[in-house]
């Protein structure tokens, strides 16, 4: 009786691994576009700090990250329980504001004055430089800006990874809650290190090769590595963009239901084409929902451009 107690216990456990693991898989696709940015805001934020204190920085910040999560995982796993309903309405507006950082994003980039740019970063160098500026406060203030970001987009993956599980047993929404907020933070934060120790590596490798036997192949892989890490960011910040709008208009036609349907039926008409119908399909629904995160994104801009608009006209009276 006892060891047929425990094969079912282990059964249940078994099966619970299994959902998580599942799940883990489909929240993980479902955050990318997040994830994306988050690591190239991060590795961004810390890339104006000295070589030395670049590490510091981004532990700094991680512990941040981590406090981050033990107030957002109670807070939806709480939402969850008591107000169920509420997690559509979330995630809704997550996706609203995933769409509206995407566009301005691209309006920053095609409209950015390269000749202000220049100037902002070279002043910014000046600083670093300068003796006299005080880069523990120049540090605290990257470490809470850092901090700030990673609660909006931390709270952001957590409403999306909590719609993915909604319907599934409260056990498994806290595992795959807890793990993926844990396993999320360790994999950015450590990428984020990475990323910016990447030309560190390459001038230390560039040094060594004055001296070290296999200074050929030792200089080549320096000028490669610091010739990666700014491609690296750019590709990082493009893909992450990208995947805003993608999961940003996947969530709204999700949630929204004549959007859900236009998606669906233009995804069917395609399907049925012989050989590549399936494929054609699935690309015109990443299609379709890139468009409709566009189109969102623009709406919302829209719309906060025409509130800030209204705040700053005198009031009459």
């Amino acid at each position: 009786m006892a060891a047929s107690s425990l094969l079912t216990l282990l059964d249940d456990i078994a099966t619970v691994l299994d959902d998580v693991a599942i799940l883990s898989k489909v929240a993980a696709k479902k955050t990318a576009g997040v994830l994306g940015d988050d690591l190239a805001l991060n590795a961004e934020q810390v890339s104006g700090v000295r070589a030395e204190r670049e590490l510091p920085v981004v532990w700094a910040v991680a512990k941040g990250s981590f406090l981050n999560k033990l107030i957002l995982v109670p807070s939806a796993l709480l939402i969850s329980y008591f107000a169920p309903w509420l997690v559509m309405y979330l995630l809704i507006i997550g996706g609203l504001y995933l769409c509206f950082e995407g566009v301005e994003k691209l309006l920053h980039k095609f409209m950015a004055n390269k000749a202000e740019e220049d100037a902002a970063h070279t002043e910014k160098l000046k600083a670093l430089a300068d003796p006299t500026v005080n880069l523990a406060e120049l540090e605290k203030g990257k470490i809470k800006g850092a901090i700030r970001t990673d609660f909006v987009l931390s709270a952001e993956i957590i409403v999306i990874i909590l719609g993915t599980v909604q319907a599934e047993s409260y056990t498994t929404q806290i595992t795959v809650l807890s793990l993926m907020s844990i396993a999320f933070t360790v994999g950015v934060y450590g990428f984020v290190a990475l990323i910016v120790k990447i030309d560190d590596l390459g001038l230390y490798l560039l040094r060594k090769s004055v001296s070290g036997s296999f200074d050929k192949i030792q200089r080549l892989a320096g000028r490669a590595l610091l010739r990666f890490a700014p491609i690296l960011m750019k590709t990082l910040t493009i893909v992450g963009t990208a995947a805003m709008f993608l999961v940003g208009g996947g969530i709204i036609a999700h949630g929204v239901p004549f959007l859900h349907h236009f998606v669906e039926h233009y995804v069917d008409v395609v399907s049925v084409l012989p050989t590549f119908g399936t494929i054609v399909g699935s690309i015109t629904g990443i299609i379709l929902n890139g468009l409709i995160g566009i189109a969102s994104g623009l709406v919302v801009l829209l719309a906060f451009m025409g509130v800030k608009k209204l705040r700053s006209l005198p009031s009459q009276g």
